[in-house]
């Protein structure tokens, strides 16, 4: 019974988180968005004390139940432990625990932490690995499969669906997700949680926790007939029959070894260390947690830009409609596709002050990217800065009313914002590029940067040439990338942002 309260519970955190990943309509952000924000790593990021504090006494209560309940990355692989299982039964063995490599990679993690060096944290925070095999792998099908549902809805006259953009966001990231998945899987395939019980430091900092658990799987050496029967089930290999001995800073509490056990021997029951188990395992435990313990040792505009922008945005629409069927020479070429301008810095959603704070911060867990409804923000491939959100106005820009990537972050990475606040936040900078500008190319009336601008920053002055050209004013500028967007010069915008590397309140 206890196996299958844990497996029903895994399944509806394991959807729950799914989903919150591939909604792309902003619905399901309202009603699921708690589900990031208890995840251990992101709970630490955005100093959430209730929820650490939840997670730390869970722990201490119950075991390591985050890894094999709450945990997406940990469920996803009970369900490939779960496949291979069914090809060849009882094939797990007890393995010695490899302290070294946990707490080598442990301190790796945390010092990264410190330094800010967001690659690293990414690379190695399970919940951020999950959301970009979600992000980059499951969301594109569910997608296609929604198009494919607006497109049957439509030929019946319902507009119940609506057609979104399927599109690949990052090769690298989309790399790495791909890559990640294929590791994780033919691990649990064939050696169960081998990723938490070597690699993941929330599962190295939730073991050590553990080994104080107050109920826990508990040997009965008088019922125990050394079957081996739990040890060869046990997927984080962490039971010794021979020695009737669990470790359980390894011990997941999946709940298998009960279940398997044919006289019973184990239970999940309060820890007793008088007679609850032999001396042979107080003694293990005893000399474990004394090698841990070592190991441990070593002024704002807002509500005038708000009403502005509710002025302009039939004008916008127009102008967005009439840029996206102009040419660059009058209408006798195809219209070729956009390409991102280099920028020497990079931009960040408003929300995230700054780049430093960004990647100090942000785990990589591409839920901003996902939520984005303009498909503004995308991974960086930077190094230094690898699967953190920048924006790129290539498919959109940032929409001064939409706050939707504050609003899902569950780290602090980007600290929510309301639309009088975000209005008032510069971002960036729009650049005139005059070798790109249509007027001065061919002689052409356009204006249209001008025309959408949403803080009317953008007007048109006339050049020495006699035609008129654009004129950016810096301080009211906020760097989202209208007119970006909307330019029809191609395949270079004849106008772009520029990022700041921290954000101003105009």
């Amino acid at each position: 019974m206890l196996r299958k309260i844990r497996i029903t519970l895994a399944c509806v955190c394991f959807v729950l988180l799914t989903l919150l990943f591939l909604d792309f309509t902003g619905t399901l952000h309202h009603y699921l968005g708690w589900m990031a924000k208890i995840q251990f790593l992101p709970a630490v990021l955005a100093l959430n004390i209730g929820v650490i504090l939840l997670l730390v006494v869970l722990t201490l209560l119950f075991g390591r139940t985050y890894c094999s309940v709450i945990c997406p990355l940990g469920v996803m692989q009970d369900v490939f432990a779960r496949i291979g299982k069914k090809q060849k039964k009882n094939r797990y063995t007890w393995s010695p625990a490899k302290t070294i490599l946990r707490w080598t990679v442990w301190g790796i993690f945390v010092l990264a932490v410190i330094l800010g060096i967001g690659s690293v944290v990414a690379l190695l925070d399970p919940y951020a690995a999950y959301g970009r095999i979600a992000q980059n792998l499951l969301s594109p099908l569910w997608r296609w499969g929604n198009n494919l549902m607006a497109l049957i809805a439509e030929r019946a006259g319902s507009y119940a669906f609506y057609s979104t953009d399927v599109y690949l966001k990052n090769l690298p990231t989309f790399i790495i997700a791909a890559l990640t998945l294929t590791v994780l899987a033919v691990l649990a395939w064939r050696n169960g949680r081998t990723y938490c019980n070597t690699v993941c430091p929330v599962g190295t900092t939730l073991g050590f926790l553990s080994r104080f658990s107050w109920m826990r799987p508990v040997i009965d050496k008088e019922k125990c007939i050394s079957c081996k029967l739990c040890e060869k089930n046990c997927k984080a290999s962490c039971i010794h029959i021979d020695e009737q001995s669990i470790d359980y800073s390894r011990c997941v509490v999946c709940m298998d070894c009960i279940d398997k056990c044919p006289k019973q021997a184990i239970s999940y029951a309060p820890h007793r260390r008088s007679k609850a188990a032999p001396a042979a395992v107080q003694e293990v435990t005893a000399a474990t947690a004394t090698e841990d313990s070592a190991t441990a040792k070593s002024g704002k505009e807002g509500m005038d830009r708000r009403e502005f922008l509710t002025l302009t945005a039939a004008l916008t629409g127009a102008a967005a409609l009439e840029a996206q069927t102009k040419t660059v020479d009058g209408g006798l070429a195809a219209i070729q596709d956009k390409k991102a301008p280099k920028r020497q810095t990079p931009i960040v959603p408003p929300g995230a002050f700054g780049i430093r704070h960004l990647s100090k911060h942000c785990t990589g867990c591409q839920l901003c990217v996902s939520a984005c409804p303009n498909h503004v923000l995308r991974p960086s491939t930077d190094l230094q800065h690898l699967m953190q959100p920048v924006s790129s106005y290539e498919k959109g820009y940032c929409r001064p009313e939409c706050t939707r990537c504050s609003e899902v972050c569950p780290t602090g990475a980007i600290r929510p914002i309301s639309r009088a606040e975000k209005s008032s936040v510069q971002i960036g900078h729009a650049v005139w590029v005059k070798e790109n500008c249509i007027p001065l190319a061919n002689g052409d009336t356009c204006g249209h940067c001008a025309t959408v601008c949403p803080v009317g920053a953008i007007t048109m002055v006339r050049h020495e040439s006699g035609v008129m050209v654009p004129a950016v004013n810096d301080f009211h500028c906020i760097g989202c990338g209208a007119c970006e967007n909307l330019c029809p010069a191609r395949p270079f915008p004849a106008i772009y942002v520029e990022g700041h590397e921290m954000h101003k309140t105009l």
